[in-house]
């Protein structure tokens, strides 16, 4: 069945985000920030591993440091679309919108908590990999192991940051299933080199996340996306 996986995947968010609230309701603030440094410093590891990994490979290979350059700039590129479009007041908005509909006018974490936990389990390797996997050869294994992450990450969030995270399921609902759906009308276009450079500044934008959660920064992530755009187009450079 396509499209499995991330139907696995929004559940396991869910049902993550409700374990998470219980147990919101009996820990003490204290408890709460300690808990949204550690999820800080664990997103942090998760984004260092997938880039310093792919780092790695490129030092390796004989084009390699040209391909890092390259990043470089996609990055520069992105950053600079995104900000022009300004993504991440796009995306506070929604959250805005969201925080209005569901009665959470009190609730001042709501929207930073729903930006984080989307940006969180939405970038990144397996968000991409994964629902192509499915479209492609109905092989769920990433998106369900994704899923118990998920699980995890949101459960913890949510204990920490409150109801907005639970919303997240909603951008991952529509990221990841934009994926599947046109991953057979870009098939052709999937190159190794442009699923590595998918991984690459996916893991960037994840650890970034993670400087945020850690240290109460303020990195404007989502105005990032688009070097995701740029490190594809780049990936097919003859070079």
């Amino acid at each position: 069945m396509t499209g499995l996986g991330t139907i696995v995947n929004c559940a396991a968010v869910v049902i993550g985000a409700v374990i998470g609230l219980i147990f919101k309701r009996v820990l003490k603030e204290r408890f709460c920030e300690l808990i949204t440094q550690s999820m800080g410093l664990a997103v942090i590891f998760i984004g260092a591993a997938g880039g310093v990994g792919r780092i790695i490979e490129l030092n390796k290979a004989e084009n390699g440091t040209v391909q890092i350059v390259l990043m470089v700039l996609a990055f520069a590129l992105g950053s600079f679309l995104g900000e022009l479009i300004n993504i991440q007041k796009l995306t506070e908005r929604f959250g805005s919108w969201l925080k209005i509909k569901t009665n959470s006018e009190n609730d001042g974490g709501f929207i930073s908590g729903f930006v984080s936990a989307s940006l969180t389990i939405c970038v990144g390797a397996m968000a991409v990999i994964g629902p192509i996997q499915d479209a492609l050869s109905h092989d769920y294994s990433t998106l369900f192991t994704k899923a118990v992450l998920d699980l995890v990450i949101i459960m913890v969030m949510a204990s920490a940051m409150g109801k907005g995270t639970a919303f997240s399921v909603i951008p991952l609902a529509v990221v990841q299933g934009s994926i599947t759906l046109i991953a057979k009308l870009v098939e052709p276009f999937l190159t190794d080199a442009a699923v590595s450079s998918i991984s690459f500044v996916g893991s960037m934008m994840i650890f970034c996340v993670g400087v945020n959660l850690m240290f109460d920064k303020k990195i404007r992530v989502a105005n990032m996306l688009p070097t995701i755009i740029f490190a594809v187009a780049f990936s097919f450079l003859p070079i």
